[in-house]
């Protein structure tokens, strides 16, 4: 019998690991719940027996479940891809049922995602009171989850290429379930280590989300629908943070914010029979009738799904006389100039958003702003800048996709030199101070929302999901930098930091430009036909 993108190899093996990781976590509960007799508080409190044994199944139960998920056979492992896709969705289909469901619960992933990370600013500050700890050495918990990030990005990309989209994406969320022992840890040291495998599992699963998209949906509708999801999943996220935080944080304290990850990564798995495997990669795999079936089904007609042939001629033949087959091969090779380029954005990025915004509201000061007026300013700026999101989704849909990631990598660089400008000219204006705000909350959300969706389009196959990885993870490279500079006392100095930070943009713009190649409604395999006469180093 011959299964389908939805099923498993060995379902009793993957449902009897995820029973297994959620029962680690239960065994917790009961030195969470005798915390209600202490406030909470379960600091100093001596580890279980039973929590001992949940810390080991857990281990367990996730390598049952990539066991029972992953192929039995990976050509990708022995020397590259099986025969190539021989037939293709055609472009211009209409969006169908099958898409919006996709859509939907993709959002859903990716805002869980979000969420995870998000509640580091709500959890430090009940973390440093229980253990007692200075804010200095809190802020370790940020820096670690960054570091988990990094690491994650890179990882599970290439677990997505080795494995699956559909695989990668299960087993980050099987993580989220069991990283929510956070929740009962008495030490701030066994918080630091599951903070890094809970970034881990986060930092993977935003790439490969933008990877499943862009390789399933029609070319016309790809562009905006990448950046879309990357705009309302960024932004449920950081909702849900902030909600559960206020509504939850006051009843069971800031433990509780951890122990979220067991019911929202049991809904990305509950969610699975709705995320298909990605049609490209099963035909890379050999799958051809499972590709095509599943391409019928977002086609919405059957014969919408065309063979390559002289009458319906699919993607251009590719010269792979300098296959793109490794990382080292995707930095050096014909894809080398557009992947610096974006990984020079990823870092100025986090270097911008984890860095100078991070120190913004002290640094406000400078600037004639009355601290308390500090966050009105702020939300102010950020309800400025809402529509931004809408122009970002626009201009990448109807003009272009690559000019619209420079234009915003620009208008980064110009907001920061107008706050270098404002702070060197002793400029005390609340108006030009709130304008220069809202500009730069605008372009740094825009810079994110298109980067990694741009990234999903233009690198191949093989390693669209390690390319999708490698350039998230500079984003949080560039946030551990920012944060190493921000203890070093680098913002102190307003106007420096402001204009050194524009440099990197302004340069990650250029080259941008230089290296960029336009994905507005073409297809994947017709995308990679612009890297044809580029030489392999």
């Amino acid at each position: 019998m011959q299964q389908s993108a939805l099923s498993f190899h060995h379902p009793v093996a993957f449902w009897l690991g995820c029973a297994l990781v959620t029962a680690g976590v239960f065994s917790h509960a009961p030195m969470f719940l005798m915390g209600q007799h202490t406030h909470w508080q379960m600091v100093g409190m001596p580890m279980t027996t039973e929590m001992w044994v949940g810390m080991a199944i857990i281990p367990i139960g996730l390598a049952l479940s990539a066991y029972g998920m992953l192929p039995r056979s990976i050509p990708a492992l022995h020397g590259g891809l099986a025969s190539p896709l021989n037939f293709h969705v055609a472009d211009g289909v209409p969006l169908n049922r099958a898409h919006w469901t996709l859509v939907a619960v993709l959002v859903v992933t990716l805002a869980i995602d979000v969420m995870k990370p998000a509640t580091l600013g709500f959890v430090m500050p009940g973390m440093s009171a229980e253990y007692g700890i200075q804010k200095s050495r809190a802020s370790l918990l940020a820096l670690v989850a960054l570091t988990g990030t990094t690491v994650g990005s890179v990882v599970w990309g290439r677990i997505a290429d080795r494995f699956g989209r559909r695989s990668a994406i299960l087993l980050s969320a099987l993580m989220f379930i069991g990283t929510a022992i956070c929740g009962a840890m008495p030490s701030f040291g066994w918080n630091l280590a599951m903070c890094f495998l809970m970034g881990a599992s986060a930092g993977g699963l935003l790439p490969i989300t933008f990877t499943l998209m862009a390789e399933t949906v029609p070319a016309v509708h790809r562009g905006w629908l990448l950046v879309a999801l990357g705009g309302l999943g960024t932004s449920g996220g950081y909702l849900l943070a902030a909600g559960a935080a206020a509504l939850l944080e006051p009843m069971f304290s800031w433990r509780v914010l951890w122990l979220l990850g067991l019911p929202t990564g049991a809904l990305i798995i509950v969610l699975n029979r709705f995320i298909p495997e990605s049609p490209r990669f099963l035909s890379s795999m050999g799958k051809h009738a499972q590709a095509r079936a599943l391409l019928a089904k977002f086609a919405g007609r059957r014969d919408h799904v065309e063979p390559d042939d002289e009458a319906h001629p699919g993607s251009p033949v590719i010269d792979e006389r300098h296959p793109v087959t490794g990382v080292r091969q995707l930095m050096h090779g014909r894809h080398a100039s557009i992947s610096w380029s974006l990984l020079v954005a990823g870092t100025a990025w986090g270097l911008v958003n984890f860095g100078f915004l991070l120190w913004l509201p002290t640094n406000l000061s400078e600037l004639g702003i009355d601290p308390a007026a500090t966050s009105a300013l702020l939300a102010r700026s950020a309800i400025y800048a809402l529509p931004g999101i809408a122009l970002v989704i626009w201009l990448y849909y109807r003009w272009s996709s690559f000019k619209s990631l420079v234009l915003f990598l620009g208008l980064t660089a110009g907001s920061l030199l107008v706050f270098g400008a404002l702070d060197m000219l002793s400029i005390r204006s609340v108006v030009m101070t709130t304008l220069a705000t809202a500009a730069l909350l605008v372009s740094v959300s825009g810079v994110i929302a298109m980067l990694i969706p741009y990234a999903a389009e233009i690198f191949p196959l093989r390693l669209r999901g390690t390319g999708s990885g490698v350039i998230a993870a500079s984003s949080k490279f560039g946030g551990i930098v920012g944060a190493g500079l921000g203890v070093a006392g680098f913002f102190d100095h307003f106007a420096l930091s402001a204009i050194l930070l524009a440099l990197p943009m302004a340069a990650a713009a250029i080259l941008l430009n230089r290296s960029g190649v336009e994905t507005r409604g073409r297809g994947l395999e017709d995308i990679q036909y612009n890297f044809r006469d580029s030489k392999a180093i």
